[in-house]
């Protein structure tokens, strides 16, 4: 096994960098397509029974794909994401999640790869999910949407595969629940990819991860205009959103990048000891929750953390039975700071790949931003990124 530590960047307002990279390197603006399958009598069949269809994937491509469709990557989202992984959306002119490490010249180079990235099944983002109209009634799912797994997601995106024509994928990569898809692309469909990066991720949820994602389910299900799931068309739960979002930033930052970030500096000149947000730290929380509901519905915010949840590759199996039969090269990154997704967890996957005889690499970054560090740390993860990525491609030359 292969380790490194990489040294973290000295830098500051890396997100205003980010974006203004972005605005002036990008060329073309990006537009969201979308796939429809699963048509009845065709159905999708869901790893927890009943089936499911017709289904929509939003999705988005960068790149082009070569005569052999040799050179596709396809990149994996977060719970908060969506398809618009890169460039400048045509629609409201937003930069791409991850778009300072997709793109020419960057980490995953579009112009030498094909990348595709979809909204996963249960999401808001263009993809079916609870906010859908259930066409058995024609009103949105709510909670008579079915229960969905990362199973069910990473079934629905080889689907997506399958009609863009591509036999092989070169690359699997994402981070967080990005990373759970890749590790379950690695178990279920391990013939259809040459490489895989999880990044910042795990092969189950500990009681601690369920823990806080129960508490955010509590904190919409609680909050009135929830409705039992049945908002649509009315005031939606927004209040238990943004707490739920609240407690997320929370896990995704660690105790020295809040310091350096927020320190104990307040917001006004106000008299303290009262209870608005004075503290620039409740600010920046409520900010982030009033921002998220604006674009995230309640009902897969539900879904999509309860499949987080029952993710369990392990699932009875021991360390070395999980990627038995493997042939993909795989690099793991984690960052040291990251407590909600620790290092030990990503070790643990690496013991697995070596135990199946998988060729795996791990890096640990030494990074202070704790679990967001997977879309901060982009000059390492770039580096990283691009020379496993180019062992990749060459290894599947004909006569290497």
């Amino acid at each position: 096994m292969k380790a490194y530590q990489c040294g973290a960047l000295e830098r500051t307002n890396i997100l205003g960098r980010a974006k203004e990279l972005a605005s002036t390197e990008l060329i073309e603006k990006t537009e969201t397509k979308y796939f429809t399958f699963a048509n009845p009598p065709s159905e999708l069949s869901l790893e927890f029974g009943g089936k499911l269809g017709p289904i929509t994937l939003a999705y988005e491509t960068y790149g082009e794909l070569n005569k052999q469709k040799s050179n596709a990557i396809l990149v994996l989202h977060a719970l908060s994401g969506d398809a618009h992984a890169a460039g400048i959306s045509k629609n409201d002119g937003a930069i791409g999640w991850w778009d300072n490490l997709i793109g020419p010249s960057k980490g995953i180079d579009t112009n030498k790869y094909f990348v595709i990235c979809s909204n996963v099944l249960g999401g808001c983002k263009g993809s079916t999910g609870p906010s859908s109209i259930n066409p058995a009634t024609g009103k949105p799912y709510g909670i008579d949407f079915p229960l969905i797994t990362i199973g069910d997601m990473v079934n629905a995106q080889r689907h997506l595969i399958d009609y863009l024509g591509i036999e092989k994928l070169l690359a699997v990569v994402g981070g967080s629940m990005g990373g759970m898809q890749v590790l379950q692309w690695m178990v279920s469909y391990p013939e259809r990819i040459r490489a895989a990066i999880p990044i910042a991720t795990t092969l189950k949820h500990t009681p601690q991860q369920i823990a806080f994602n129960e508490v955010g389910r509590q904190a919409i299900m609680v909050d009135p205009n929830w409705r039992m799931g049945d908002y649509y068309g009315g005031p939606k739960p927004v209040k238990g959103l943004a707490v739920a979002r609240m407690i997320g930033h929370i896990t995704y930052m660690s105790d020295v990048s809040m310091e350096k970030k927020f320190g104990r500096r307040f917001r006004t000149e106000k008299e303290p000891y009262k209870f608005g947000a004075e503290f620039e730290v409740e600010g920046y929380l409520r900010y982030r929750g009033d921002n998220f509901v604006k674009r995230f519905d309640a009902n897969s915010y539900l879904y999509i953390t309860k499949a987080m949840d029952y993710f369990d590759l392990l699932n009875g199996k021991h360390l070395r039975d999980v990627f038995k039969g493997l042939k993909a090269k795989v690099l793991v990154i984690a960052f040291k700071s990251d407590w909600l997704y620790p290092p030990y967890q990503s070790q643990e996957i690496v013991k697995a790949c070596k135990l199946a005889g998988v060729e795996a690499t791990y890096c640990e970054i030494d990074s202070i931003y704790g679990h967001d560090a997977f879309l901060l740390e982009i000059e390492e993860e770039a580096h990283l990124i691009k020379h496993f990525l180019s062992r990749a491609s060459n290894d599947q030359r004909p006569g290497v």
